[in-house]
């Protein structure tokens, strides 16, 4: 059948019909379709003016904040909190081949050693339960009774960006919401001025695997970490042009709010409403965001606890300052990112020289970090977790005898305050702290807890997309870890 031939004008007609019947009618056949491809996007949003809006917890809450310092790249536990003297009795000798069958490490192949490294610190037994912790972190050792020790983490992946996604998204594949977005999403953020969920990085370069870490995945933009600098500008270009006046940017973000929310009102698609939240959110940190950063306005003591020599310096020090400052204004993720916490002997990488300097940059921080909190009333409901995406084996390595391999089966994460209870050690590892011989703890049980404490249930903590209901716990069984909770 021949087509009629339409004039310009009819044409522009029936193309803007179809436009209004696809794009504009809520109830469309198109976005009926594109509801079920990307699981409903719009539902999300349950605060189309502010996403960050508080929101209330499934249950009463034991915390409000969390700070999570991760120390990327793997420490190892067995040279600063599991103490295994059998492992020193055995230095130089196989490991008995039992451990190691059917096991799969990141660099484990017949070049490689399977031989046993024992471990060269010398451990003290700190605290009223007498917590063993190495000579690198003496004030670290000062505070273990504010501490929760987990000795028995597990993982599932054990190459760097993988491990370190599947640490902060439960899962090692790219698009899934890492879990500072999860919870600003359950929760929002008691702060309106600055971001629900903010990231703070030290150490010589980036975390290998970048911004997916902090990343929001098919949850609006508006959970997702935001990056604040150490030096210059906090965000880049937030700063007004210049000849730009606050009255005239104001009425910038006012007509450009306006045109969004009439899309918003037409599409209901939730990244708009993320966009008017984006925009008033950096027309409020001109201000905010400069204040916080100003740490020369804290006390000598206070930069002295933390060991902070110079007040602009960029440091992992002067970011954990930085996150109990953002715990004070009501963020409600904070994250700090240490790298170079590689140890496979290598000239840069060894046991020996390398790991005591960066045990020396975080050492008194983190323990100032806890002591501050207390003091000033906010440890109880702030979360202070430490740790890394893997631990270290027991063997060491061929390239050196003071570096070890990736290893996922056993290793050590700290956490403080939060309903944590203080001086608890939990798990145990073998004789040669190769694998756990009571209460093995997996990483999806570490994130029910830290939901369960923030009022979150991580079974109904979830978004449908793509036909699936995505948690940050995955649909594996994961256990909330009551005995580690006062």
């Amino acid at each position: 059948m021949t087509q009629p031939i339409l004039s310009p004008s009819q044409q522009l007609l029936r193309e803007s019909t179809r436009r209004h019947f696809f794009s504009r009618c809520g109830l469309g056949v198109g976005a009926m379709a594109l509801g079920d491809l990307i699981g409903n996007r719009a539902a999300i949003a349950d605060d189309s003016a502010n996403p960050l809006s508080p929101k209330l917890p499934h249950f009463p809450a034991k915390a409000n904040n969390i700070i999570y310092l991760f120390m990327a790249g793997g420490p190892s536990q067995l040279e600063m909190w599991d103490h295994k003297p059998k492992l020193v009795e055995l230095n130089g000798k196989p490991i008995p081949q039992s451990y190691i069958e059917g096991k799969r490490f990141a660099f484990m192949n017949s070049s490689h050693r399977t031989d046993l490294l024992g471990p060269k610190r010398k451990f003290e037994q700190h605290g009223e339960n007498g917590t063993w912790v190495s000579d690198l972190l003496p004030e670290t050792g000062k505070i273990v009774d504010e501490l929760t020790l987990l000795k028995t983490c597990q993982t599932e992946l054990f190459n760097h960006a993988p491990a370190k996604l599947f640490m902060n998204a439960g899962t090692g594949q790219f698009g899934r919401p890492s879990m500072g977005a999860w919870v600003t999403y359950g929760l929002g953020s008691e702060c309106d001025n600055l971001p629900g969920f903010v990231v703070l990085q030290s150490g010589p370069r980036g975390p290998r695997g970048g911004g997916v870490l902090w990343g929001s995945g098919m949850l609006p933009t508006s959970y997702q970490g935001v990056a604040l600098r150490n030096q210059g500008e906090p965000i880049l270009n937030l700063s007004s042009p210049k000849g730009v006046d606050s009255a005239r940017q104001k009425q910038v973000v006012h007509a450009v709010a306006k045109l969004n929310q009439m899309r918003l009102d037409a599409t209901g698609d939730a990244e708009i409403a993320t966009r008017i939240n984006a925009y008033e959110m950096a027309f409020r940190m001109q201000t905010s965001a400069p204040e916080l950063m100003d740490t020369a306005q804290e006390s000598q003591e206070t930069l002295d606890l933390y060991g902070i020599r110079d007040a602009g310096e960029s440091s992992f020090a002067r970011n954990c300052l930085l996150a109990r400052r953002l715990v004070e204004r009501g963020v409600r993720f904070i994250q700090l990112y240490h790298t170079n916490w590689d140890h496979h002997g290598g000239p840069s990488e060894n046991l020996e020289k390398h790991l005591p300097e960066i045990c020396g940059q975080i050492d008194q921080p983190c323990a100032a970090l806890v002591m501050d909190l207390k003091r000033r009333g906010l440890l109880n409901d702030t979360i202070v977790v430490w740790g890394g995406e893997f631990g270290r084996t027991p063997m060491g390595e061929v390239r050196q005898t003071t570096g070890r391999n990736h290893h996922i089966d056993a290793f050590t994460m700290w956490f403080a305050g939060g309903g944590f209870q203080p001086g608890c050690v939990y798990g145990q590892t073998d004789e040669l702290g190769f694998g756990p011989v009571e209460n093995p703890t997996h990483v999806r049980d570490i994130h029910a807890t830290l939901l369960h404490q923030l009022g979150l249930d991580h079974q109904r903590l979830s978004v449908p997309f793509q036909g699936l209901d995505i948690r940050l716990t995955g649909v594996k069984r994961a256990n909330v870890l009551h005995n580690v909770l006062s």
